[in-house]
C-alpha cells in the first residue's frame, strides 16, 4: 500500500474482497471480452461471415488480458474501450477484424455495468438474508425477555427484546423485497448502436428487419440474462442505476434505525455490541466501552442514503439519447454505493451475531417503571376488593405524581407500591401488590407475535434461500 496518495477507506477498510472484484477493473475487462464474444456468436449464427476458427481465437484469450499493450495503446487514442479492442486484435490476428463489429463503447461499457450491479445486488442479497437469519436466531433466543419498551424515548408499556428484534428485521425483509423487485427487472441494453436505433446492423444485414430483431434476445441469452431493454438511446435509461441506488439507499436506512437502537441500548447498559478482550474503546478513558461498530454502521449508511441522490439528478439531466456528464458520477457513485453497504452489512452480520444480553439491568430498568404501568391492573384487584373505580383512579392518579416527584426531585426509588399500600382506599397489602408486579403479566402478545411471525414469514424466507446461509463477515477494524 502506498502512504503518498489518497486510498479509498471503502476499500482499505470497509467493503469485502469479493465486493472489491465485483468492481474491479479486471472484471469489468473480462465481461467486455465475454461481451464481444457473444456478439461474434449472434452475429455467425445469424448469417455474417464470421468463422468458428475466429470465435476460438476469441475465446482462448477471453481471460488472459494483455493490459500493458491496452495502457500503452490508451495513451496514443485516448479511449479504453478502443484501446482494448486493439489489443484483444493484437492476441487474436485472425478476429481482429470482427471484434466489436457494429457496436458502439456502450454495447461494452453499458452491459457490463447492468451485469456488475446484478452481481453485485446478489452479493448483497446473500449478506442481507443472513442478517435476517441472525436476527432470527436472536429474536427466537429472546422472545420472552421482558424490557421497557419506548415511545419518544420515553417509557411506555413494556415488550420483549425479542419483538424489538423483529421490528428490525421486518425493515431489512421490506428491503429484500424491494431487492428482489429491481434484480428481476434488470434487463442488458443489447446492442441498439449510436442512438438506439440499431442503423449499424441495418447495413451489415442488408435491411432484414426480423434477422435484426433476433441480435437482442440472442445476446442476452448468452449473457444469462432474459431480455434486453426494448427502446433506448445510446446508452441504457440511468434511471436504472436510480432505482438499484434507491435499493441499496433502503438497507442503509433500515441498518440505520438498527445501529441507532443498539447505540441507546448500550448507554442503557441492557443490551451491547461484541467487544473484544483487547479492543480499546477510548484513548483517555480505559473503562469504555463505545458501541464503536453500530456508530460505523450509522456513519456509512448515511453516506449510502446521500449517494443514492447522485443517480437521480444524473438521471434527470441527461439530454436527448445521451450526454457524457454521467460518466464521472457513475463511476463514483454506483461503486462507492455498493462497496459502502458491503461494509455496512459485514458490520450488521457481526455485531448480531455478538450481542450482549443483561437481564438482571434490563429487569431493573423495568422494575423502576412497573408500578406505573401496573395501575390500571391494581386498580381492578381494588375494585374486586369492594373499592370506588373512579375513586381508586383519582387516587392512584395523585399517588403516581407524588411518587414522580420523589424519582424526579429527590432521587429516590419509586415508592409508588408502597404509597398504594399505605392508602386504606386501595384494601391491598404491599405483598399483594409485589405480586403484580410480574413483568410476563404486562407484555401483551409479544412473545406470541414473534413465534408467529418467525414461523410465517421469516423461516420460510429462510428455507427458501437455505442455500445461502452461513456468511461470517470478517471486520478490518
Amino acid at each position: 500500500m502506498s502512504n503518498d496518495r489518497y486510498v479509498s477507506p471503502l476499500s482499505e477498510r470497509y467493503a469485502s474482497k469479493e465486493m472489491q472484484y465485483i468492481f474491479s477493473p479486471d472484471k469489468k475487462f473480462r465481461t467486455w471480452r465475454r461481451l464481444w464474444i457473444a456478439l461474434a456468436e449472434t452475429e455467425k449464427e445469424l448469417g455474417l461471415n464470421i468463422t468458428e476458427e475466429q470465435i476460438e481465437e476469441l475465446k482462448a484469450h477471453a481471460d488472459d488480458i494483455n493490459y500493458d499493450v491496452a495502457k500503452e495503446r490508451e495513451k496514443v487514442v485516448r479511449h479504453d474501450v478502443m484501446s482494448h479492442v486493439y489489443a484483444y486484435g493484437v492476441q487474436c490476428p485472425k478476429a481482429k477484424g470482427i471484434i466489436h463489429l457494429g457496436a458502439t463503447s456502450c454495447y461494452v461499457g453499458d452491459n457490463t455495468d447492468i451485469i456488475i450491479m446484478s452481481e453485485a445486488l446478489k452479493l448483497v442479497r446473500k449478506k442481507l438474508v443472513n442478517v435476517i437469519a441472525e436476527l432470527a436466531d436472536f429474536a427466537e433466543q429472546q422472545k420472552g425477555q421482558p424490557t421497557l419498551a419506548f415511545t419518544h424515548f420515553q417509557p411506555a408499556q413494556p415488550t420483549t427484546v425479542g419483538k424489538r428484534a423483529t421490528l428490525w428485521m421486518q425493515e431489512f425483509e421490506m428491503d429484500l423485497e424491494d431487492l428482489d423487485y429491481v434484480l428481476g427487472s434488470l434487463k442488458l441494453l443489447g446492442s441498439k448502436g449510436t442512438t438506439g436505433t440499431q442503423a449499424s446492423f441495418l447495413e451489415l444485414f442488408d435491411g432484414d428487419q426480423e434477422t435484426i430483431d433476433k441480435i437482442d434476445p440472442m445476446i442476452a441469452e448468452k449473457m444469462g440474462f432474459k431480455a434486453c431493454y426494448p427502446v433506448s438511446g445510446q446508452t441504457y435509461s440511468r434511471k436504472v442505476d436510480t432505482r438499484v441506488l434507491n435499493v441499496l439507499a433502503g438497507i442503509a436506512a433500515s441498518a440505520h434505525k438498527f445501529s441507532n437502537d443498539i447505540r441507546l441500548l448500550q448507554h442503557l447498559k441492557e443490551v451491547e455490541e461484541p467487544f473484544e478482550k483487547t479492543q480499546i474503546g477510548s484513548s483517555a478513558m480505559a473503562y469504555k466501552r463505545n458501541p464503536m461498530r453500530s456508530e460505523r454502521i450509522a456513519s456509512l449508511s448515511r453516506y449510502v442514503m446521500i449517494d443514492a441522490l447522485n443517480p437521480a439528478v444524473t438521471s434527470a439531466t441527461q439530454w436527448f439519447e445521451r450526454t457524457l456528464d454521467d460518466s464521472a458520477n457513475k463511476r463514483l457513485s454506483v461503486p462507492e454505493g455498493f462497496l459502502a453497504i458491503d461494509g455496512i452489512l459485514d458490520l450488521c452480520l457481526n455485531v448480531v451475531d455478538g450481542l450482549v444480553v443483561y437481564p438482571k439491568v434490563i429487569e431493573k430498568h423495568l422494575m423502576a417503571e412497573l408500578p406505573f404501568m401496573a395501575t390500571e391492573n391494581i386498580m381492578m384487584d381494588a375494585v374486586k376488593a369492594g373499592g370506588d373505580r373512579q375513586e381508586l383512579h383519582e387516587r392512584i392518579r395523585e399517588l403516581s405524581m407524588e411518587a414522580g416527584k420523589n424519582v424526579k426531585e429527590k432521587g429516590q426509588d419509586n415508592n409508588l407500591l408502597e404509597l398504594i399500600a399505605a392508602d386504606p382506599a386501595f384494601n391491598l397489602s404491599l405483598e399483594d401488590l409485589q405480586k403484580a408486579m410480574e413483568p410476563s403479566r404486562y407484555v401483551g402478545r409479544a412473545k406470541e407475535q414473534v413465534e408467529a411471525y418467525l414461523k410465517n414469514v421469516i423461516r420460510p424466507l429462510l428455507e427458501k434461500n437455505k442455500d445461502l446461509l452461513g456468511v461470517k463477515a470478517e471486520i478490518n477494524v
